[in-house]
């Protein structure tokens, strides 16, 4: 036994790993068989077999591929799993692993579906940039749905529920067989020349081929050519179809889209009344700081104020004018007694007083005072002033000296 034919397990491994990833049949293959052992990993891993008459084979679809499935998967199903057969040398053994998988019977549908999906997202249909917001209040709602059916029912109970005051405009389509696709696109688009907030298209849940006419391109074309934010309702939670990737906003169900597009009004009316109450309180807080900035504007205009002065001014004119004629009286007061001082004075050197204590005035024709003997002659006529009166007198005699009677 020569050394050169031993190897080790990791080398085999290896080897039988690259024959397998050299075939090309392995790498691109699809499996028909049932679904066994299915277990869905917390990870996002499903792991599963696949196995008919003959035998099974180990399966497992990672969390990156779980696109590729549009169902809910479980022991029993009949499915055609498509991926590429590699070795797992931990184990050394080989397993599918799985990039889509469709239950049987509906396979060429799953295929037109990935592919026109592929399409119309390459042509940018499903971009974000062209999402139209759903507008915060809604007061025009449109549906494109069957008229009869649990769908638009819930649509109604749930819309008028929010709002009782919504318009609802129902446009009647077929939403399954043939003709759908187009009834569908002509209700959007009548609809969309109606001036609305909102348009709701779906319906129930079903198989694929129920809701094959959302996958239908004239239905995307509608959706994404509509001037009116668009919510895709299609079915169930795991259901997608065509028209949730190109339309403005996806739910879940008909009901979760009639909760999306439409306001609560209640809670509206709430939040109205929160905004005016704080409204309310901010008012009048800043109504208060007016007031107060107010007085103080009035304090101090008043204390500043033309009048204030005035009156100011015109009070220490009043002061002084009182002090004016206070001091006016008070000299007057002194004038008057000191006058009154005078006047006793002056009545004592008064010659009326001295003519009332028998004393006379002598005045000579020209009417001057005659005080001495060398003013007259003998003969000259003199006039002589009592109390009562006067007279006139000739001089007979002019005696020098003071003469004494006797």
């Amino acid at each position: 036994m020569s050394q050169n034919n031993i190897y080790t397990v990791e080398q085999v491994n290896k080897y039988v790993r690259n024959m397998f990833a050299q075939d090309y049949f392995l790498r691109r293959i699809y499996v028909r068989g049932e679904v066994s052992n299915c277990k869905y990993h917390t990870s996002g891993h499903i792991y599963f077999s696949l196995k008919d008459e003959s035998g099974t084979i180990a399966c497992v679809m990672f969390a990156g591929a779980r696109r590729g499935l549009a169902f809910r998967m479980k022991d029993g199903d009949r499915v055609i799993v498509g991926g590429s057969v590699e070795v797992y040398t931990r184990d050394s053994k080989y397993q599918l692993y799985a990039k889509e998988i469709t239950l049987e019977g509906s396979g060429l549908l799953y295929e037109r579906f990935l592919a026109l999906k592929q399409e119309l997202e390459e042509m940018g249909m499903f971009s974000q940039e062209y999402k139209k917001p759903i507008p915060g209040f809604v007061k025009r709602l449109g549906v494109v749905t069957a008229p009869t059916g649990a769908a638009v029912q819930d649509i109604r109970n749930v819309a008028l529920r929010r709002n009782p005051y919504l318009q609802i405009i129902i446009w009647p389509a077929l939403v399954q067989g043939e003709g759908a696709a187009e009834s569908i696109a002509r209700g959007i688009r009548a609809l969309d020349r109606l001036g609305l907030d909102v348009i709701i298209a779906g319906r129930g849940g079903g198989s694929i081929e129920d809701l094959w006419a959302f996958n239908e391109e004239i239905v995307a074309r509608a959706i994404f050519e509509c001037e009116t934010p668009v919510i895709s309702a299609v079915g169930h939670e795991t259901d997608f179809t065509i028209a949730d990737f190109v339309a403005d906003m996806r739910a879940p169900t008909p009901s979760a889209a009639a909760e999306l597009a439409v306001n609560d009004f209640s809670k509206t009316i709430m939040r109205f009344r929160q905004v005016e109450g704080r409204m309310m309180q901010a008012m009048h807080g800043k109504t208060a700081m007016a007031r107060q900035r107010l007085y103080l504007y009035q304090e101090k205009l008043r204390s500043r104020s033309p009048e204030s002065r005035l009156r100011e001014d015109t009070q220490r004119l009043a002061d002084l004018e009182n002090r004016l004629q206070d001091g006016m009286h008070t000299k007057i007061t002194e004038g008057r007694h000191r006058l009154m001082i005078l006047a006793e004075k002056f009545t004592g050197l008064s010659p009326l007083h001295r003519l009332k204590s028998g004393y006379s005035y002598v005045a000579s024709a020209d009417g001057k005072a005659v005080t001495s003997i060398e003013s007259i002659h003998t003969g000259d006529m003199v006039t002589v002033h009592v109390t009562d009166g006067r007279y006139e007198a000739v001089v007979k005699d002019i005696i020098p000296g003071f003469a004494e009677r006797n």
